[in-house]
């Protein structure tokens, strides 16, 4: 799912292209996109466009009269542009919208057809569409150790719910914990001031370190190349890889559609965290430290 330091790019390449222009038609090819029937989408029609915004880990188009198009791209939707005279791309859309500048196309991987897209008007209906996650990088040490500690979770959890912290997905998570050194399971109640301190820390350098990469990878063109799994990641996507700090094999957890890596060295003091499918068929013989799982590998 495209998390905070993607979507700033995201916006950023659309300010560009679509702010000050007008979109004039919008077409929804695939009617389980369109989450909402008023205003019904044809309002859109000659509108120009105001503002374009992030909520969570939204992407709110901002159009004269108070009109907001909302893209939610899930795990699997990618945005796509085309500048006017461009031919479009063959693979299938779900939205096409046709400013003045260009086509924005929005497309999704796979069969679990996830993104959706709100048309609503005004702030408050706009307001509506936000989980209520603060935003971290705009927030004080303070502020963000009160928001963490108002639920008992895992550290993993707690910083990918939308409920509680904007932006922040499975991905991303992953680095910020690997670099903050802290266990992705370790619950919320426990943490104390020093260890959230450094991951309030580890957050602010990790968003800004992955939004520079991605601004200077995009290279002032449209971002393509948004994925989950980048090879200069330290974890995420990087099991049995080696650490960049230490060079012991980095784990995972794996569970539904998400899997959290971790370096067991780095963050857990050496202890595997059990893996539920691969834990339970290998029982008593699942190693319980990363010494023996280097033995047994």
């Amino acid at each position: 799912m495209p998390e905070l330091p993607d979507l700033t790019v995201y916006i950023e390449a659309l300010a560009s292209r679509i702010v000050g222009r007008r979109l004039e038609r919008a077409f929804i090819l695939k009617p389980f996109l369109l989450r909402t029937v008023e205003p019904p989408i044809e309002a859109v029609y000659g509108r120009r466009v105001d503002a374009v915004r992030r909520i969570g880990k939204r992407i709110a188009l901002g159009l004269e009269g108070d009109l907001w198009l909302v893209f939610h791209l899930m795990i699997a939707g990618r945005l796509h542009w085309f500048a006017r005279g461009v031919p479009l791309a063959k693979r299938a859309a779900l939205a096409r919208l046709e400013f003045e500048s260009g086509t924005l196309t929005l497309t999704e991987a796979g069969t679990k057809r996830r993104a959706s897209l709100h048309l609503v008007r005004g702030e408050h209906a706009l307001r509506l569409q936000d989980p209520g996650g603060i935003e971290i990088l705009q927030s004080t040490l303070a502020q963000f150790a009160e928001r963490l500690r108002s639920e008992n979770h895992t550290l993993k959890r707690a910083l990918t719910d939308p409920k509680l912290f904007s932006g922040i997905g499975n991905a991303y998570s992953d680095e910020i914990l690997h670099a903050a050194q802290l266990s992705p399971v370790m619950l919320t109640s426990r943490i104390d001031d020093v260890a959230i301190a450094r991951l309030y820390q580890a957050i602010g350098e990790q968003m800004q370190l992955w939004t520079d990469r991605l601004r200077r990878l995009a290279g002032g063109q449209f971002p393509e190349k948004v994925t989950a799994f980048r090879a200069d990641m330290a974890v995420h996507g990087r099991f049995r890889l080696p650490c960049p700090l230490c060079g012991t094999p980095v784990q995972r957890i794996r569970y539904a559609d998400n899997e959290t890596n971790y370096c067991a060295r780095c963050q857990t003091g050496g202890r595997l965290l059990a893996d539920r499918a691969l834990s339970r068929l290998l029982k008593q013989d699942w190693p319980k430290t990363v010494e023996a799982f280097d033995r047994e590998s």
